[in-house]
């Protein structure tokens, strides 16, 4: 087996498994003998990883299969590693194929220190879905409790899965079946140490097996300028030692920076070479040289499959309301990448070399509207962010391509213009043809369709670990209505999102759905539904406010159609002035918490 240099694979070394003393026999006087919080790794009593060569060594399921140790090593997932995934950091288990790796959670009392907004779990359920409810301690000595649930390792979805390997190990041979590891966050009290967590007990009949554990450490310092969501995993290039140059643009400025880049849906690592970051001059030429970035100290990092990576605080004066050049370096051949599709942007692509630190546009030979792995820029200091989870509308499909004509756009220069609430950040966590209960993408493979898992299965990775979130609007929706959903399956959606925002400590914010009489799939039953869900809307309590942008859109002689002047010419989608109108008709004060 190749070992790519520097890393460790899952039979590279034996780690010494400390197992829990012996307990003392109990006497008719002495109360049974309960032992503190140990490390998880000291609790660990089942074997879930297996070399491809021995398979009996393990038995994750009870039935002899195991996850292959090979496929583990290819997707980057290396004993002992520390992988990022929705902004939790946590620890491989540093074993060899065969030996315990997992604990089946049966109340047992774990020793974890942190403080932050969520516990994160790398899980997985074998016989089904497991759930069960556990406790955390926290340093002031109250406690609460959470509610955990692992997906199956099998049969369970791909959308929220953190890794997907190809085969299953058995004792009578390698199965080509998708074997799934999930990461699963349950929020915590905000301000308040952790110093303990009891797992869940008698989860019911599957076993819930917990391979790492950690508290996500909040983003302390940074406002998000800029983002964007992974809408799918496509064919790209192909890119082999090529550089990358995205052009983002900023919402609120700062004196320092950091950039994030996500892996997401990913099967394999990717390798940056190097990166750096500049204020763009023209097209693909910087103004002044770029700046380079670190990870961890090193020029370069990998991303394992499914895992993100942020480079180190950069001094570097982030202007606000203006473009930056994101420039990577792809030393290895590169044929696939998760992508952000519509990017109403262009970017470009140089031939080939390391053209990072190039201030000069020469190299860059090629333009894609993509974003591909960039998913975030954050600025030291300011509020915190506002995060838009949206479809089409948000993304800004049909305003003007490099114009940052997006309502994000005008709602983050309008808070830029005022001195009545904060100054937040405006994050775009818009997917063109994202729905609410349903997934476009499936979540796993090489696919054309970049319509992203619905907003349930990504609220976590789009909202939830967003650097410094502090509220929330939704504005989706049409496209449920208009694909089949009744009204009573988008409200039950919007409902859980709301839910699980709160439970997070989020303002959470809606928006009504915009009206599209004239395009081929809003049919009069659709817009019937959509009706339905604005008056749940306007007339509920499960959300903070709600912004009516369909009355903003609507025209008065025909609500169910867009205002001439506002249609882009479709019927569906604002253009520049409908999408103007509607960042310009939000009420500042009711997006602070």
């Amino acid at each position: 087996m190749r070992q790519r240099p520097g890393r460790r694979s899952w039979g590279a070394a034996a780690v010494l498994v400390v197992l829990a003393s012996a307990v003392p026999v109990a006497t008719a006087q002495a109360a049974p003998h309960r032992p503190g919080p140990l490390p998880l790794e000291r609790l660990f009593d089942n074997r879930a990883v297996s070399d491809d060569a021995r398979p009996a060594d393990a038995d994750f399921d009870g039935s002899g299969a195991s996850l292959s140790a090979r496929d583990l090593d290819a997707a980057g997932w290396t004993p002992g590693h520390s992988l990022a995934v929705d902004g939790a950091r946590l620890t491989l288990p540093r074993t060899e194929p065969g030996e315990r790796d997992n604990v089946r959670a049966d109340g047992q009392s774990v020793r974890v220190r942190g403080r932050g907004d969520a516990l994160a779990f790398l899980v997985a359920g074998t016989g089904g879905e497991a759930s069960g409810t556990g406790t955390v301690r926290y340093g002031d000595g109250s406690k609460g409790t959470y509610r955990l649930t692992a997906p199956d390792w099998r049969a369970g979805p791909l959308a929220t899965k953190a890794v997907a390997l190809p085969h299953v190990n058995t004792p009578g041979g390698q199965l080509a079946e998708k074997a799934k590891l999930y990461v699963v966050t349950v929020p915590v009290v905000r301000g308040r140490d952790v110093t303990s967590v009891t797992l869940p007990k008698d989860p019911g009949a599957p076993d819930l097996h917990v391979f790492a554990l950690s508290v996500r450490q909040p983003a302390k310092g940074w406002t998000g300028s800029w983002s964007t969501s992974t809408a799918g995993y496509t064919a790209v290039g192909p890119w082999a030692d090529r550089t990358v140059r995205l052009v983002v643009h900023t919402s609120t400025g700062g004196p320092r920076v950091r950039i994030r880049l996500d892996n997401t849906f990913a099967s394999a690592p990717v390798r940056i070479g190097s990166a750096t970051v500049a204020v763009q001059g023209s097209g693909a030429g910087a103004r002044g040289e770029p700046v380079p970035l670190s990870f961890r100290g090193k020029k370069g990092t990998e991303l394992p499959a499914g895992a993100q990576a942020f480079s180190d605080p950069l001094d570097f004066d982030v202007p606000e309301d203006t473009n930056l050049l994101v420039s990577f370096h792809l030393p290895e051949t590169v044929t696939t990448a998760p992508v952000h599709s519509q990017a109403i942007q262009r970017s470009y692509v140089s031939g080939p070399g390391d053209h990072a630190a190039d201030g000069s546009p020469a190299a860059y030979t090629s333009t894609i509207s993509t974003w591909p792995l960039l998913t975030g820029v954050d600025v030291s200091g300011g509020p915190g962010s506002v995060v838009l989870l949206g479809d089409s509308i948000t993304d800004g499909v049909k305003s003007t391509q490099d114009a940052n004509h997006r309502w994000p756009n005008v709602l983050a220069t309008r808070l830029l213009q005022q001195d009545e609430v904060p100054r937040f950040g405006v994050l775009n966590q818009g997917i063109s043809a994202n729905r609410v209960i349903a997934d476009r993408y499936p979540g796993d493979g090489v696919s054309t369709d970049t319509g992203g898992v619905s907003a349930l299965h990504r609220l976590d990775r789009d909202v939830f670990a967003q650097t410094s979130a502090r509220t929330v609007v939704v504005f989706e929706g049409v496209n449920d209505v208009r694909w089949g959903a009744s009204a009573d399956q988008v409200i039950t959606g919007m409902r859980e999102i709301a839910g699980r925002a709160h439970a997070r400590g989020l303002r959470v914010v809606a928006a009504t759905i915009a009206p599209c009489q004239g395009e081929s799939l809003c049919t009069a039953a659709a817009d019937a539904e959509r009706t339905k869900v604005n008056a749940y809307l306007r007339g509920g309590d499960d959300f903070d406010a709600v912004l009516d942008f369909d009355a903003v859109l609507r025209d008065p002689a025909n609500p169910a159609r867009i205002r001439a002047e506002y249609d882009s010419g479709d019927h569906l989608h604002p253009g520049d002035a409908g999408l103007a109108a509607i960042a310009e008709s939000v009420d500042l004060r009711l997006l602070e918490p």
